[in-house]
């Protein structure tokens, strides 16, 4: 029954199942716009409908504007051969033709013109910089030297080195491989390396030096003394170091073995979950050795903080730490990095430090991730409040398409938008936070403003609710270095510098 009424459908209508249609793409560009033009004309005409030009507003009219053929039984003995059908067809045997035509002739443009812009080994200049990979490629051409965007130059890198996508890049330049210092740089470190070494450091002073960023050859001992880990007496720390390291792994004796206890089972099964999730495209967090030391980081803060527990979200927290106090012992790249090569006594120093500077973090933040997670529900409404009053357009263009704060703002602050930004900007982030007074809790709410409003053409440029979510849940930071970095936070500062001391303005 059904099929016969899917034979008297096909008999009433001049359209036919699997007609060829104009298809627009990246490989399939328009067709000529006198045959469209003309195929669309002798369609309506052929099909007796009148053509609509209003675009569907709803579902339900586009389901009735739409023929769809899936259901209908294929019969090979049913004649199709109307006059109106048969001119549809020799249309679209003409469209189908043109558009093969049009398909083959790009894809021989793409295989024809790299060739013909890569110039010859020889005739490349002495000067000319080595490419180490397709993302230092892509980051240092220029609109003059790119020639065509072809998806086979993705697949272009040394043989020898695995091909990390640009957004898994820990280094701290925009690209791999570290330029030469400049005077400036060397006069930075040379100014750290006197402070860190003076018997009592001052605390105050490194912290206004660290607020533009911190050296990587000096940034493991300067982030445990901002956090509090070290004592700023240089005669004190080692002594320090080995009994925190040495209480560490008294509570791994002491707790460790109660995951397997029922009232410990959903904790311990929840961070055995995501901790596979964390930095999925850094094959450095792939290692089994190093989600098991993140395993037991993680379960042991759990165990002594009963008031959260274990949050999703607080996985992502150890990453910079464990990468900050790896690259103290590795001068390679640091994602690509087998730690099975280190010893189990340097093991267990990156491991003990970053659970400390990771509880010492997590002190002035805890209320995010205790019950209902009241912390970031009122840092979601300041900010807010705070963009209503930095770009009322923006705050009202979120209304008006029902965009709630909470719905993408709530990342922000549960995973201090380590999920928006590379692992190499987080560190940079990271650097300025431990410099600021409450920088993990209060500064952040201005970097997060400053980091909203910073999209405000790309979001005043979407109409729809749909389209402002997967903007602000995929925003396009994959390029993202020291500079971008640098930049937020000169306007979250400034942000902070009028609203933070000005509760009047910042309230309605």
């Amino acid at each position: 029954m059904a099929a016969e009424s899917g034979r008297q459908f096909w008999k009433r209508s001049a359209k036919l199942p699997g007609s060829i249609q104009p298809v627009y793409g990246a490989q399939h560009p328009p067709l000529d716009s006198r045959l469209t033009k003309n195929f669309i004309k002798d369609r309506s005409k052929a099909s007796g409908l009148p053509m609509k030009s209003k675009k569907a507003s709803s579902f339900h009219e586009f389901a009735r504007s739409t023929s769809d053929a899936w259901d209908i039984g294929d019969d090979e003995d049913e004649d199709f051969s109307s006059s109106s059908s048969s001119s549809l067809q020799t249309l679209n045997s003409k469209v189908a033709k043109a558009t093969a035509a049009q398909v083959l002739e790009n894809h021989s443009k793409l295989r024809v013109k790299p060739e013909r812009c890569q110039p010859a080994l020889g005739d490349l200049p002495t000067n000319c910089k080595v490419i180490k990979s397709s993302s230092e490629a892509q980051l240092s051409r220029t609109s003059e030297e790119a020639c065509v965007r072809s998806p086979l130059q993705k697949q272009q890198s040394l043989p020898l080195r695995p091909v990390i996508p640009l957004v898994a890049r820990i280094s701290d330049q925009n690209a791999s491989g570290a330029p030469p210092m400049t005077v400036r740089e060397k006069t930075r470190l040379e100014k750290f390396r006197q402070l860190l070494s003076s018997h009592n450091t001052d605390l105050d002073e490194l912290r206004k030096c660290s607020w533009p960023g911190v050296p990587r050859e000096v940034r493991p001992v300067t982030w445990r003394l901002l956090s509090g880990y070290l004592p700023a007496n240089s005669e004190r720390r080692k002594l320090t170091l080995q009994r925190k390291r040495e209480e560490y792994f008294g509570f791994i004796q002491q707790y460790y073995d109660s995951r397997n206890e029922e009232h410990h089972q959903d904790t311990y099964r929840q961070i055995h979950i995501d901790i596979p999730r964390t930095n999925p495209l850094i094959p450095l967090f792939q290692q089994p050795l190093v989600q098991e030391i993140f395993e037991r980081i993680l379960f042991i803060w759990a165990i002594r903080h009963p008031a959260s527990g274990y949050v999703q979200g607080i996985n992502d927290l150890v990453t910079p730490f464990f990468v900050v106090f790896l690259s103290e012992h590795v001068e390679e790249d640091v994602e690509n990095f087998d730690v099975t090569n280190l010893s189990q006594d340097v093991l267990r120093s990156i491991e003990a430090d970053s659970f400390w500077c990771m509880s010492k973090l997590l002190d002035g933040i805890q209320d995010n991730y205790t019950f209902a997670q009241p912390g970031i529900q009122k840092k979601v409404k300041a900010l807010e409040e705070l963009v209503s009053r930095i770009d009322e357009q923006v705050h009202n263009h979120f209304r008006k398409y029902e965009v709630e704060y909470l719905q993408f703002a709530f990342r922000w602050m549960n995973n201090l938008l380590m999920r928006e930004l590379p692992l190499r900007c987080t560190i940079r982030l990271w650097d300025t936070y431990q410099s600021e007074p409450e920088g993990f809790s209060h500064f952040h709410l201005y970097v997060c403003a400053a980091f909203l409003i910073k999209w405000r053409k790309e979001i005043l440029d979407e109409e729809d609710f749909q389209g402002l979510l997967m903007l602000l849940q995929n925003l396009p930071t994959i390029h993202w270095g020291n500079e971008e970095i640098g930049l937020l936070l000169a306007e979250a500062y400034r942000l902070k510098y009028m609203f933070a001391d000005a509760p009047n303005h910042y309230r309605r």
